[in-house]
């Protein structure tokens, strides 16, 4: 079987709200620019169209019936995947994969400042006997998470405000950032308690947006582009529904999916293959934890690691350049495939300022609270 590229990207600015658009525009103008920057045309050249969507987020069901339209996919093969973005390219690398399939067009999108009721809808994804009824607003449920995490790894406070530092920071050299700033360590263990442990300024605010990615063969990426970014390996799991059956200290299903991943790529060694990495930071503590759970340093170490600048832009390993959630927004189920266009645009040379030297990036996300479930997908020249 061949292998599988990715061979255009397109997207939008993330902001926190967008009243001048919808979300058909938006989805509009990111697939455009993926498709020029493929130099490809929609309806003939792309052979299926996914779009990663939660019905819930939407506010109407079978949400793949009003896509079409906007990704040039009417007539065409479409389907939703209700996932995050990285589970609609495993999807696109499956197709492709069959051999039925060359192009591949893969959206991911949020609209969330359309969503009034943020909260209940989260709250829907609760067990609906013995959770749902507790009521709150769901993101107790982090700052339980975090207490857990913070007992179990010797991790400080401190050390979750020093990676809202560094992504917000990283931020300021991304043109497409919502909510980049320079600010300091002190100013986030200040800001106003949530969910303790967690205060304002660890969780990351919800953003609009819109990513498109096309995904092709290995025969059409040659014809199409010169620099053709691979996917080595993907991957993806889901840790028990139960909230009381967890193993909170820990991301056990990105160790998972992380571990299937790094399988089909062939490493022993991920600390010393991966170059950078962007990796979900819906809360602060959520991006150290994420890094131990790949393997990319040993549990309780991320925590020192971020202080001393080891995941800083210039340190040994580079993570969320982008700014990651905390810095460009949270995205919802677009937050995975923001994630992998940030691992594209550096391995293509086209990240500007911001550009780390590097042959193989390795992007994770998570689809949030309250589930425990995520992918992993590394990409290399």
């Amino acid at each position: 079987m061949s292998r599988v590229a990715i061979v255009g990207v397109g997207y939008t600015d993330f902001r926190s709200i967008t009243p001048e658009v919808s979300w058909k525009e938006i989805m509009y103008k990111a697939a455009s620019r993926a498709y020029h920057d493929a130099g490809i045309n929609p309806r003939q050249h792309v052979d299926s169209f996914i779009t990663c969507a939660e019905d819930y987020w939407e506010g109407f069901s079978i949400f793949d019936e009003f896509t079409p339209d906007q990704m040039g996919a009417v007539l065409r093969p479409m389907i939703t995947t209700c996932g995050d973005g990285i589970h609609g390219l495993a999807n696109a690398f499956m197709q492709i994969k069959t051999g039925m399939m060359d192009i591949v067009a893969v959206e991911s999108h949020s609209k969330i400042s359309d969503l009034i009721t943020y909260r209940d809808v989260v709250l829907f994804s609760f067990d609906p006997v013995y959770n749902r009824p507790l009521g709150g607003h769901p993101y107790y449920i982090a700052g339980m998470e975090m207490r857990k995490y913070l007992e179990t790894t010797y991790t400080t406070e401190e050390q979750c405000a020093h990676v809202v530092v560094k992504n917000k920071k990283n931020a300021l050299s991304n043109p497409t950032a919502g909510h980049e700033a320079d600010i300091t360590v002190d100013a986030v263990m200040e800001s106003q308690p949530f969910f303790e442990p967690l205060k304002h300024l660890d969780i990351a605010p919800l953003s609009d947006g819109a990513i498109v990615l096309i995904v092709a063969s290995e025969e059409k990426a040659k014809e199409l582009t010169d620099s053709p970014i691979w996917i080595k390996g993907i991957g993806w799991a889901s840790d028990t529904p139960w909230l009381e059956q967890r193993e909170w200290s820990q991301a056990l299903y990105t160790k998972l999916a992380a571990k299937k991943a790094y399988k089909m790529a062939h490493m022993s060694y991920p600390p010393k293959e991966i170059d950078f990495v962007e990796i979900d930071d819906k809360f602060s503590y959520k991006e150290l934890q994420h890094i131990e759970a790949c393997g990319l340093c040993p549990p309780g170490t991320a925590g020192p690691l971020v202080t001393e600048g080891y995941f800083d832009p210039g340190g040994a390993l580079p993570v969320n350049v982008s700014g990651g959630s905390l810095g460009c927004g949270n995205l919802i189920d677009a937050s995975g495939l923001q994630r992998t266009m940030e691992i594209v645009l550096q391995l293509r040379g086209d990240a500007g300022s911001r550009q780390l030297e590097g042959e193989t990036g390795l992007a994770a996300s998570w689809r949030g609270v309250p589930t425990a479930s995520g992918a992993c997908i590394i990409l290399g020249v």
